[in-house]
């Protein structure tokens, strides 16, 4: 069996200067927080979603048959796989490096990677680099992960036919919040209605409860808006930071990062690598290690405050004197 690679939480437990996820360090998000606090957790929400789903729709200004709820951005993955499998689909086309779950979730269902897939996998910023996903469009099912989209740094994004797409919402990371399991899809403007019944049909009763509701309702507010917005200010500053902290370390930070994370490559051969990154965990830092991603030799960090970083600096430099 093959195990997943995630960063965050692991054997010994929360590692006290997270660089190795992508959440919004500046939460967790006050006005969500308060809305957990308030959730009906001795109930069950709506099996069918239907206040949550109509805050999502006129969030996004689209129709309410187009939202569809998942149990996590990884549900939805292994959901539109199988969806997309039985109904005919033979391969899927993946980013260059991505999201470990697509490919697992195309093993599963077998479905062949390919450069050209009926299911095609966008993911803008991408990760773990952080640029625009240049991939073509193609595909009968072409899905753009927006996980990150919230949390862009540097310029807009580039403009997209999402009507076009199928859009795949994560706001937990934007909000501090992984973990709170809780995700949303808007499906294309001309989806069928067979088609979005037939993915509800794959999801179990209750597939989100009652502190995933709160969270996604939280999303739509106008002062959870509000409080995203000035946290990518301080992000901006924490990452013009840390960026320098790679300089003065001597880390080759790969060019185009647009997120609240970037790629860096250590001075360092494969193994010396993996004994660092070991090293740095045992201290409390840990990097995200990017050879699940193909790229040997690098990490990934999250932005991280001021004193994460100065964490992270005194360790390395304790391990090279």
């Amino acid at each position: 069996m093959l195990e997943s690679v995630h960063g965050g939480t692991d054997a010994l437990g929360v590692p006290a200067h997270d660089f190795s996820t992508n959440r919004n360090a500046c939460g967790p998000c006050p006005g969500a927080v308060a809305a957990l606090q308030a959730a009906h957790a001795a109930q069950y929400p709506d099996p069918l979603y239907t206040s949550l789903r109509a805050r999502l729709a006129a969030f996004h200004a689209v129709e309410l048959r187009r939202i569809v709820i998942g149990g996590s951005s990884s549900e939805l993955i292994h959901r539109l796989t199988q969806h997309a499998s039985r109904s005919g689909a033979k391969a899927v086309a993946l980013p260059s490096h991505h999201y470990g779950d697509y490919a697992q979730a195309a093993r599963v269902w077998g479905l062949e990677q390919q450069m050209h897939g009926e299911l095609h996998w966008l993911c803008e910023p991408s990760s773990p680099l952080g640029q625009p996903d240049l991939a073509g469009e193609g595909g009968r099912w072409q899905v753009l992960d927006c996980a990150y989209r919230p949390l862009w740094l540097e310029g807009e994004p580039p403009w997209r036919d999402m009507d076009g797409l199928w859009q795949l919402w994560t706001p937990n990371k934007a909000l501090g919040l992984t973990g709170v399991r809780a995700a949303y899809a808007i499906a294309p403007l001309h989806a069928p209605d067979q088609e979005l019944g037939a993915l509800r049909e794959l999801a179990p009763s209750w597939v989100v409860g009652a502190h995933g509701v709160a969270m996604l309702e939280a999303w739509t507010m106008d002062e959870v808006q509000q409080w995203l917005a000035a946290s990518l200010q301080t992000l901006r500053g924490w990452k013009r930071q840390q960026l320098a902290l790679c300089e003065r370390l001597g880390w080759r930070v790969a060019p185009g990062h647009l997120a609240n994370y970037f790629v860096a490559r250590l001075p360092l051969d494969e193994e010396a690598v993996q004994q660092r990154l070991g090293c740095l965990r045992a201290q409390g830092v840990k990097l995200r290690d990017c050879a699940s991603f193909g790229l040997l030799g690098a990490v990934r960090l999250g932005v991280l405050p001021p004193a994460s970083q100065a964490a992270l600096e005194r360790a390395w430099k304790e391990m090279e004197s």
